[in-house]
C-alpha cells in the first residue's frame, strides 16, 4: 500500500470509529493527529462529508486550535513556554535565539526535518523559568548557550 492509501486507511478507519459519537469533529482530529502526527489536507473532505460539515468548517477548526498540525512534525518536538514566569525570566530572549538557531518560527519544522517548534503555555516549572520541553524531558533555567548544548546532545544522541 502507498503511504498516501495507508495514510487515506488511517483516516477512514478514525472517521467511522467516531463520527457518530456527539460533537465528533475533535475527537476525529485528535485521533487523525494522535495516529499520523498531524492532520493531512487531504483529509478535510473526507472528514467534511463524514460530519454533514463543509471543508472550510473544518479547517477553521483546525486553524483555530494550534495544537493541532497541518503539515508531519519534525522528529522531535520543542514545546517553549510562553507563560509570564519565564517571559519575566527571560524568555523572550531565549524565544529569539532559539527561532534564530533553528531557523523557524512557532509551528514550523526545520528544513532537515529534525525539530518542529511550538508555543506552550507552562509546563509547571516556574520556579526554574525559563524551561523548554523537548520529548518527555522539561529543561529549566533554559539560556542561549544551554539550548544550544542541549540541541547539539539531541541531535547527537539521535
Amino acid at each position: 500500500m502507498t503511504e498516501s492509501g495507508s495514510t487515506q486507511s488511517t483516516v477512514q478507519e478514525i472517521i467511522a470509529a467516531l463520527k457518530d459519537k456527539p460533537g465528533a469533529l475533535l475527537p476525529i482530529l485528535h485521533g487523525i493527529q494522535d495516529a499520523m502526527g498531524y492532520i493531512p489536507a487531504e483529509s478535510v473532505p473526507d472528514i467534511a462529508t463524514a460530519l454533514s460539515l463543509s471543508r472550510a468548517e473544518v479547517h477553521g477548526v483546525i486553524s483555530f486550535y494550534h495544537y493541532f498540525r497541518d503539515t508531519p512534525p519534525g522528529q522531535q518536538t520543542i514545546h517553549l513556554c510562553r507563560a509570564e514566569s519565564c517571559q519575566s525570566m527571560g524568555g523572550r530572549k531565549l524565544e529569539e535565539h532559539v527561532k534564530s538557531k533553528l531557523g523557524i518560527d512557532f509551528h514550523e519544522t526545520t528544513t532537515d526535518g529534525k525539530f518542529s517548534l511550538e508555543p506552550v503555555y507552562c509546563l509547571g516549572n516556574c520556579a526554574c523559568s525559563p524551561a523548554m520541553q523537548i520529548g518527555k524531558e522539561i529543561y529549566g533555567r533554559v539560556s542561549a548557550d544551554s539550548f544550544d548544548a542541549i540541541i547539539n546532545n539531541t541531535e547527537a544522541s539521535a
